[in-house]
């Protein structure tokens, strides 16, 4: 039986989500090679070429595989949603992402102009398939819920990161715009922090948080008003920023960042109520990333009416790695470790119906490498914090980093291996039996 909200029935292909799933996690042993290889220079600024290339490995990397792969899988089963042609669109959207992340990355660099060009045409291919198509399933939803309205608000705020961000790398590929990068910088990195990746996770927080925590459920308040407040203090935001009007829109980021510590607190109380009482390793994961994403949005508010924080280098790329590694890093890898596992077991329960009986979740994946990988992550987040304040340790960060991806990589290839040799056991012993996949 289907948990509650819930229809599998719709459910992708395992191979959809899988191939952005076992991606990912090699960015960010990607991202921890430029560390070593840059060293403790990196640390000097932001706006370095080399620490925009980590933070684009990270972003569009680890995030956006993780994110567009789960979108895939969300929208039929959650929202009840079908996609048309979900494998060649899984296609269209994995292999333009992975290679325009590579050549972003190269362009960050020293590719030069033609590295943006060739960036920006893969980007927005990838990115064009994925909102088209994601927005025309959201929109055709059948029943309206406090999830649909949070994914139709990401979709939206990710629209608008990615129009930002085309607009950057074609400023840098082609030149002859008349913009400052500065602030649109600053606008895109908001769009999709806030915007795009909050949004997100709050919409799947309202999912999963009371159905596999056994939690109570979110206050209506704030599921069905968290979204809608955020997209609407983003837009005023924008205008006011590209309007020159400093004060202003320093006020309407505050609100942002109220609203964001709200629902971190409110998310954190909640799994302080759990009914569950089994221990569980995603727990660690979702209390990093909460304590990431309230400690970041209130340091940002100490540095808007701070005078001398606000850009000072040290406290941006605090900032920047509480919520960019912090927040969204953890939270992914926590629920990527309860989604593989557990969309390899239901597609094993339906291809071996009658035939073989599959291996349970816990053999799929055991507890113990959870919790070992989610202690690295948050030695690496720690390291990635001291390394700031004394950048000599940035070494360490680097290898720390290495681990959790690796780690995490070879766990999620594992339960891959185990779904295939589960299918290839079950074809040997019944080889008149269909087998789908």
């Amino acid at each position: 039986m289907n948990p509650p909200g819930l229809s599998y029935d719709q459910a992708p292909p395992f191979n959809v989500p899988l191939r952005f799933f076992l991606t990912a996690p090699w960015f960010l042993v990607l991202a921890a090679a430029l560390l070593l290889w840059e060293g403790p220079g990196i640390v000097a600024s932001r706006w370095l070429p080399a620490t925009l290339a980590f933070t684009h490995l990270i972003v569009l990397g680890f995030m956006a595989q993780v994110m567009l792969g789960a979108l895939a899988q969300i929208l039929p089963v959650v929202v009840g949603v079908s996609i048309a042609y979900p494998c060649w669109i899984a296609t269209l959207i994995h292999v333009p992402l992975t290679l325009g992340t590579l050549a972003l990355t190269g362009a960050f660099l020293g590719g030069g102009p033609v590295g943006f060009q060739i960036a920006a045409g893969l980007l927005g291919f990838s990115f064009s398939v994925a909102l088209i198509t994601f927005h025309q399933a959201l929109w055709r939803a059948p029943i309206i819920t406090e999830t649909v309205i949070a994914l139709r608000c990401a979709l939206g705020a990710l629209l608008v990161t990615v129009a930002l961000g085309l607009l950057l790398s074609s400023y840098f590929g082609w030149g002859g715009f008349n913009l400052s990068p500065l602030p649109l910088t600053n606008l895109h990195a908001a769009w999709g922090l806030i915007g795009w990746t909050a949004l997100l996770v709050a919409g799947v927080a309202y999912q999963v948080i009371p159905m596999f925590q056994i939690t109570p459920l979110y206050p209506a308040w704030l599921s069905g008003g968290f979204a809608p407040l955020v997209i609407a203090l983003l837009i005023i935001e924008t205008v006011l920023t590209l309007n020159g009007w400093a004060w202003a829109a320093t006020a309407t980021g505050t609100a942002l960042a109220v609203a964001l510590i709200a629902f971190a607190v409110r998310t954190l109380v909640l799994l302080h109520q759990r009914r569950r009482k089994i221990s569980d390793p995603a727990l660690l994961y979702w209390r990093i990333s909460l304590i990431c994403l309230a400690t970041g949005a209130a340091g940002w508010l100490a540095t808007r009416w701070t005078p001398g924080w606000a850009h000072a280098p040290a406290v941006e790329l605090l900032l920047g790695i509480l919520l960019i590694v912090g927040f969204p890093v953890a939270v992914i890898n926590g629920m990527l470790y309860k989604i593989v596992p557990f969309l390899a077991w239901f597609h094993l329960q339906a291809q071996l119906l009658g035939r073989a009986k599959p291996p349970h979740i816990k053999q799929l994946l055991p507890e113990t490498p959870l919790r070992r990988q989610g202690w690295v992550l948050l030695i690496t987040l720690l390291l990635l914090l001291t390394a700031i304040c004394y950048p000599i340790l940035i070494y360490p960060a680097a290898l720390a980093l290495s681990m959790t991806g690796g780690w995490l990589g070879i766990n999620l290839w594992r339960v891959a291996y185990k779904y295939r040799y589960a299918l290839a056991r079950a074809a040997l012993d019944h080889p008149h039996g269909r087998v789908l996949e």
